[in-house]
């Protein structure tokens, strides 16, 4: 189980004057990740599975770190890889065809940003009060299977709008993405643009990094995405 510490660690690397302990966990479940979202940008249904070891093993990293709402967060994360798995490998009954690439009709599209606009601002309104909840939510979870954990004291959110705006867009690029519907990857485009910024204001270099890799991958995705719903005969904003 010493795979599973925070405090094995892999490697030690040089960052502007520190040294950032890299441990095998947080190693295993970066590259995890990296190719869950690649291999998504490939339309390969298999990103799934290392979506599904990225989360699992990013929540055990949470939980020894005591950020038990994005422990939570995981949670909802490993299910949407489950219906994500299970939606893009499923074959329609009704028109006997694989889901295909194609982008938001303008009502959904509407409706996506008037709900995401809303959660945003009540997130930010209510950040330290909700994550506050979550993790309570997830310490008396744990505590049901005998953790015994006490609730951490969370200090006020130095970010209220941004972390909001990165909550509320990662889970609705990710419910896009399980539909692939290209608009995903624009969002994670947002999303990770917004990071590499806010990680580099907080000194964490290496998920500063890592995001900025992140950042290609959606890029690049975003024109693969683009280039395939138009092949399927999907436009932007269309009222179908």
């Amino acid at each position: 189980m010493e795979f599973f510490s925070t405090a094995n660690t892999l490697i030690q690397i040089p960052l502007w004057g520190s040294v950032y302990d890299l441990s095998y966990i947080e190693a295993v479940g970066t590259v995890a990740g990296l190719l869950c979202i690649l291999l998504a940008s490939f339309e390969k249904t298999i990103n799934y599975l290392f979506g599904l070891i990225n989360v699992t093993l990013f929540a055990v990293i949470f939980f020894q770190i005591q950020l038990y709402a994005n422990l939570l967060l995981q949670v909802f994360f490993f299910g949407a890889n489950i219906y994500g798995w299970y939606a893009w490998s499923r074959m329609s009954s009704a028109q006997e065809a694989e889901l295909k690439i194609r982008w938001l009709s303008l009502p959904k599209a509407l409706t996506t940003l008037v709900i995401s606009i809303l959660a945003i601002i009540f997130l930010t309104l209510n950040i330290d009060v909700v994550f506050g909840r979550l993790a309570t939510w997830a310490v008396e979870l744990l505590n049901l299977f005998g953790a015994n954990l006490t609730l951490p004291i969370l200090d006020p959110d130095a970010f209220p709008f941004w972390d909001s705006t990165m909550t509320v867009l990662s889970v609705v690029a990710m419910i896009l993405m399980t539909r692939k519907y290209v608009e995903n990857w624009l969002l994670w485009v947002v999303i990770n643009v917004i990071s590499v910024v806010i990680f580099f204001i907080q000194g964490v270099y290496a998920m500063s990094l890592e995001y900025l890799i992140l950042l290609g991958i959606a890029l690049n995705g975003s024109r693969l995405w683009i280039k395939s719903a138009k092949q399927n005969g999907s436009r932007a904003l269309s009222r179908d």
